[in-house]
């Protein structure tokens, strides 16, 4: 969720205001609408930055080229598509039409955004009025931070809904965000500094925009990590393209939606860092079509679910020295079926699982079924790390996060440090000194797992975390126990004879 702070106190009556336009509407209809309006206005306050430059500079008529706004990667707004039309317009009923209109012209205009604007506006079940409340309270989202970073505040703002659309819609809204703490632990473990980073199913694009703050906030160039990404979905392939596109971040996520099972759009690709969050335990993937994949190295996963053929997909996609991060759920750890089991084992056997982190319940919108995070490592002993060879971690975090409302659980920011730090002190990058934690982390060898039928799940391993001795003798505590007991029979026993005597009132004896 966006950081709330006094120059994005609208969020939530932008919320709100947005919320009334629901009607009769579909949700992620709904949602399309209300995100294609932020991202509208971003592209429009992009343009307006640099034109009011252009102006202002020896050769104002450079203000009207589109070739000076495109060669700096900015989208060119014509006249008819700028916000203070659509501003101007918020109030009367042809607001739905200038805004489609607006839209239009924008994709004309960019090649990069054919496609992918919503044009619905003039839809007869859009309130009009709502609509144009919604563009005024749009129209006062403040454009720079303090860092002058125009992107920013309406990123977070983007940021923002997306996780309160994802958090109303419950599972569905599991389909296109991933919970921004789960992400921001992917991406403190793997470090994600330089390089070509994927996303195999990319949803509406988390996983790249906390990289790239990841790169920001460590001093690194935003430009030294390229961006490539597939979803299935279409609709969620355009808010991908919308939040990247707000935070200024180039982007391949192919010409349009795919399969990334029966249509890989980037066939043949290696990449130096993967991140995903997969569709859990998905039936229907194309399996009976895909027997023969070039990507089943270590065992063809059945078609009766997919778990293993994305493990087995993002390692197909790692480059030598290649690192993997994604969650899965819970079953795919200790699954015993013979040909999960043996393509578990095969990729134990050829070292390519560095660590599993079991995550607490209710950390996802889409299920509350408990997942783990894995990480892969294509190269467990390269000559800048401590050498993992035969050996992997094991983090048992259920312990850790806070509710953060009545029925979801995120990680604090020391929650996320101490995986984090703990995974680095096991790989030896960090100069703390690892040390195995009952209860929480050990480092268990190929020969240790496979006395425990390669069984991954943490809680085998970690054990149980060492209990305080309170000094109390062990005499005294008995008897103030048993005693305590007694008290608690005796009001049992009274409860259970008012019970009975109310019943038998009413002509209910038992």
């Amino acid at each position: 969720m966006a950081t709330k702070s006094k120059e994005l106190s609208i969020e939530d009556k932008l919320w709100q205001t947005a919320d009334a336009l629901r009607g009769s509407m579909d949700a992620s209809e709904y949602r399309n609408v209300v995100l294609g309006l932020i991202f509208l206005k971003y592209v429009s306050d992009s343009f307006e930055t640099k034109y009011e430059e252009l102006v202002k500079s020896d050769y104002p008529e450079d203000a009207e080229d589109p070739d000076m706004y495109l060669s700096e990667n900015i989208f060119w707004v014509p006249q008819d598509a700028r916000w203070s039309v659509i501003q101007n317009s918020a109030k009367t009923p042809q607001i739905g039409e200038v805004i489609d209109n607006a839209m239009d012209e924008i994709e004309k205009n960019n090649d990069s955004l054919r496609g992918v604007l919503s044009k619905n506006y003039s839809s007869p079940d859009l309130d009009k009025t709502r609509l144009g409340e919604v563009v005024d309270l749009i129209s006062d989202i403040k454009l720079a931070d303090s860092n002058n970073k125009q992107s920013d505040i309406l990123g977070r703002v983007y940021e923002y809904f997306l996780n309160q659309f994802a958090s109303s819609e419950g599972k569905k809204g599991g389909e296109f965000y991933t919970p921004r703490s789960i992400v921001q632990t992917l991406v403190e473990m793997i470090e994600p500094y330089k390089g070509r980073i994927y996303d195999p199913c990319c949803g509406s694009g988390g996983m790249f925009v906390q990289s790239e703050k990841f790169v920001q906030e460590h001093q690194g160039k935003i430009g030294d990590l390229s961006v490539y990404g597939e979803e299935s979905n279409p609709t969620t392939w355009k808010l991908a393209k919308m939040n990247l596109a707000i935070r200024g971040i180039d982007n391949n996520l192919g010409p349009h939606q795919g399969d990334t099972f029966t249509n890989d759009l980037h066939k043949g690709e290696r990449f130096d860092y993967i991140l995903a969050n997969p569709p859990f335990n998905i039936k229907n993937w194309g399996g009976d079509k895909l027997k023969d994949d070039a990507r089943w190295k270590y065992g063809v996963p059945p078609e009766s679910n997919a778990n293993y053929a994305w493990i087995e997909h993002i390692i197909s996609k790692l480059a030598p020295d290649g690192k993997a991060g994604f969650v899965l759920a819970n079953g795919a750890l200790s699954t015993s079926k013979n040909d999960e089991l043996a393509i578990r084992k095969a990729i134990l056997e050829d070292d390519k699982i560095d660590a599993i982190v079991a995550l607490p319940s209710q950390m996802f919108y889409s299920t509350g079924i408990p997942v783990s995070l894995w990480f892969i490592d294509m190269n467990k002993s390269s000559e800048d790390e401590r050498s993992r060879k035969g050996e992997m971690l094991f983090i048992d975090a259920r312990n850790l996060g806070e509710m953060v409302d009545r029925t979801h659980r995120a990680f604090s920011s020391e929650d996320i440090r101490k995986i984090a730090n703990t995974y680095h002190a096991y790989r030896g990058t960090n100069n703390q000194e690892y040390n195995d934690v009952a209860g929480f982390c050990k480092i268990a060898t190929l020969e240790e797992i496979a006395k425990n039928d390669y069984v991954l799940t943490p809680g085998r391993y970690v054990g149980l975390a060492k209990q305080e001795d309170d000094d109390e003798p062990y005499e005294e505590k008995m008897e103030r126990l048993t005693s305590e007991l007694k008290e608690q029979f005796e009001e049992s026993n009274k409860l259970q004879a008012e019970i009975k005597d109310v019943l038998k009132e009413l002509g209910y004896e038992i």
